[in-house]
């Protein structure tokens, strides 16, 4: 940052600039690239646009500027891809046009070609100030003179750095202070105005940014620190050496301690991290919420009775398959969780299978109380029909004597 801070400083201070530090979600999977909201309010455009990104050797890429989001989305990716930028980089980004920035890129470990960046700066501001300089002019005595007081002003630079590597430098970086924002109330970051450490080289906004909740996916917040390095869980002999580490933060503060100590049994049972091979980039806040809705889970499990609903076991394992999908390690709340599933179902299926029986006797006792009933009028109706025998032969005698019988 005092490489990009100097480079900075010998841009031109009549355009404006903006250091940018590159997280994982800038130059992984998500390739999403937010600016202050407050610089692009008072120099980008208040529509959606493409923005021209020039490289160092003058390569034009286009990239498509999100003006609500305030960010760059598409383009972003092949410009972040051709130029293999890494995490831990600082960006430069010189508004040289209304929608043209120029580019230069300090590498996080290539002091070299910051030197020659630094180094061409100077030059070419002490040449500026020596006053226009012509071809002829380089090509004689004056110029050499002239080049030579430029240099002078220089600070010693690196004689093995590549003329081609000279013209590398920095974009920006939100220096944000950690220690006052939260995730919980991103409102309040927003009137906290966040100071960051000589970011641009215009004005009032140099020196203060407003902090905003959509930024960096909000993965700067309230205790939340910068891990010196990653941590495998065999290191960890005890729950003051446990910390939740997660795209280069460490966010241990966001969860209560209660919770944080359930997680860390939940950790120690499986002697891993559950969360170690979770997507790269994913916002904190998402992180936050399943690590706390995966001890809220596995505490439901473990409270669990066979009278629980199918439905309740059924949303458990839709959540945890869906956080296995993004990298957590819950396979074996799930293995837990289908078992219990298992024998839930199978007391379900005796209760319906006793109700069952139970409805099926009493359609049976129905069933007979008809069958009897059914018998005695088939008993009636077979007493009626012999009678009707008896006289059937003589009923047509009689049918005839009545047709025929006198008025």
């Amino acid at each position: 940052m005092m490489r990009a801070k100097e480079i900075q400083s010998n841009l031109s201070p009549e355009l404006p600039s903006i250091i940018k530090h590159m997280l994982p979600s800038n130059v992984t999977r998500v390739f999403w690239l937010h600016f202050p909201k407050r610089f692009c309010e008072a120099y980008l455009p208040k529509e959606d646009t493409m923005i021209v990104l020039e490289d160092e050797r003058g390569k034009i890429y286009e990239t498509k500027y999100l003006a609500r989001k305030v960010g760059l989305s598409a383009g972003w990716r092949g410009f972040s891809i051709d130029h293999k930028i890494m995490e831990g980089d600082v960006l430069i980004f010189h508004l040289v046009e209304p929608a043209k920035f120029k580019v230069y890129i300090v590498r996080v470990n290539d002091s070299e070609e910051v030197d020659g960046a630094l180094a061409l700066l100077k030059l070419e501001a002490g040449v500026k100030q020596m006053g226009p300089i012509n071809s002829s002019e380089v090509d004689g005595a004056l110029g050499l003179l002239k080049l030579e007081a430029a240099i002078k002003q220089m600070t010693p630079i690196n004689e093995a750095v590549h003329v081609e590597k000279l013209s590398k430098v920095s974009e920006e970086m939100e220096d944000l202070d950690f220690e006052h924002l939260s995730l919980d109330n991103p409102e309040k970051n927003n009137e906290k105005n966040v100071k960051l450490a000589c970011l641009t080289t215009f004005g009032p906004i140099s020196d203060l940014y407003e902090y905003e909740s959509e930024d960096l996916g909000s993965e700067t917040t309230d205790g939340i620190r910068l891990s010196k390095s990653a941590v495998d869980f065999k290191e960890v002999k005890c729950f003051e050496d446990f910390d939740i580490l997660v795209n280069g933060l460490v966010i241990s503060s966001e969860l209560s301690k209660p919770l944080q100590t359930k997680y860390y049994k939940l950790c120690c049972s499986q002697n891993s991290f559950l969360h170690d091979h979770l997507l790269d980039g994913l916002n904190c806040k998402l992180v936050v919420g399943m690590l706390s809705e995966t001890i809220n889970i596995a505490d439901a499990i473990r409270a669990s009775k066979l009278t629980n609903s199918l439905e309740s076991f059924a949303i458990w394992e839709k959540t945890l398959k869906a956080f296995e999908g993004l990298g957590m390690n819950v396979g074996f709340l799930l293995a837990r969780l289908g078992q219990l599933m298992h024998l839930s179902a199978k007391s379900k299926r005796y209760e319906e299978a006793t109700l069952q029986r139970v409805n099926a006797k009493e359609e049976m006792t129905t069933l007979k109380a008809k069958l009897l009933e059914v018998k005695d009028t088939i008993n009636r109706l077979g007493v009626e029909i012999e009678k009707l025998v008896v006289d059937s032969e003589n009923l047509e005698l009689k049918f005839q004597e009545v047709a025929k019988a006198p008025w």
